[in-house]
């Protein structure tokens, strides 16, 4: 492929660490067009190919107003609006794949952006798709069947129907972005000792087993054996029942090294496995390493599928 990844940049919440991992993650050369997207302030100082504002954030609406609750909506609203411009470049193949700083849920909801996450407000945009939240840090891959829900929710929101779903999403993901032809998967139990037969709670039997079946894969296996067999090589991905099962296993493995992907959408969607960090932000202090291997993936897994075709 002679063509570079066209890739769009988002710099998050303003307020926090995404402008400064983006400009430190791009200050080393990638092989890639990039467009940077964010608050006009914030993108003049990063190293890109073309810059895209969504609106000023000191200038009257930003540090300048009065109340933390003020500046959160605003927050809000540019990590919102890039967010729409970078999808819409996606969508219009104007770009290859989009690469997402870090938000904060709750400027989004009060901006009117009402979804748990990212992810799932990706799947929306893109059309309603079903999209899965994978998690990667060199061979360890591990896909989310929940995400951003209450522990207390699990039980009830985790059905067969929605591990067969990830499990299908994923394996097209592996076999299509990452180009293995035959994608191993494993399931991870909800309970301790995969439940120990029933002793402690009977969801592996109503709910893993038959789902994990359904797919022909292995599991459902402990939770504190199933992601060291696979960093060892013996599954391609883990598909974990709930959120902090799987991002302890991504962040224990390979803290500031691990890279979400968005599996399921029309392009490539990848960001930093780290949040806004509101307590270091503006201190230099920030590790940009996440970002940076976001940044590569990304280009990396476009240069494996193909460019998708610009618009003429």
């Amino acid at each position: 492929m002679t063509d570079r990844p066209r890739l769009a940049v988002t710099l998050g919440d303003p307020r926090g660490i995404g402008p400064e991992v983006a400009r430190r993650a791009l200050a080393e050369p990638l092989d890639a067009h990039v467009t940077i997207i964010g608050a006009e302030e914030q993108i003049a100082g990063i190293p890109a190919d073309e810059r895209i504002s969504v609106g000023s954030w000191k200038g009257g609406s930003g540090a300048g107003l009065p109340s933390d609750r003020q500046r959160a909506l605003r927050a809000g609203q540019l990590a919102g609006h890039a967010l729409q411009r970078a999808v819409r470049l996606a969508v219009e193949h104007e770009v290859d794949a989009i690469v997402t700083g870090p938000v904060e849920k709750h400027a989004l909801h009060a901006a009117g952006f009402p979804f748990p996450g990212q992810t799932e407000w990706l799947g929306q945009m893109a059309g309603g798709l079903d999209v899965a939240m994978m998690l990667a840090a060199g061979s360890l891959r591990v896909v989310l069947v929940t995400t951003h829900v209450a522990l207390r929710d699990v039980p009830i929101l985790l059905t067969a129907d929605k591990i067969i779903r990830a499990g299908r999403i994923t394996r097209s993901a592996l076999t299509d972005w990452f180009g293995i032809a035959a994608p191993r998967l494993a399931l991870c139990a909800l309970n301790p000792h995969a439940g120990e037969q029933g002793l402690f709670g009977d969801e592996e039997a109503r709910i893993l087993i038959p789902a994990a079946e359904a797919l022909g894969i292995a599991g459902p296996l402990p939770a504190d054996t199933v992601f060291v067999r696979a960093m060892r090589g013996e599954f391609d991905a883990v598909l974990a029942p709930y959120h902090d099962v799987g991002m302890t296993a991504i962040k224990v493995a390979a803290f500031g090294r691990g890279v979400n992907i968005t599996l399921g959408l029309p392009f490539i969607r990848t960001s930093p496995d780290h949040g806004t960090a509101f307590d270091i932000a503006g201190r230099e202090k920030a590790d940009s390493g996440s970002m940076r291997e976001a940044l590569e993936l990304a280009a990396g897994l476009t240069r494996r599928r193909g460019p998708v075709p610009a618009m003429r």
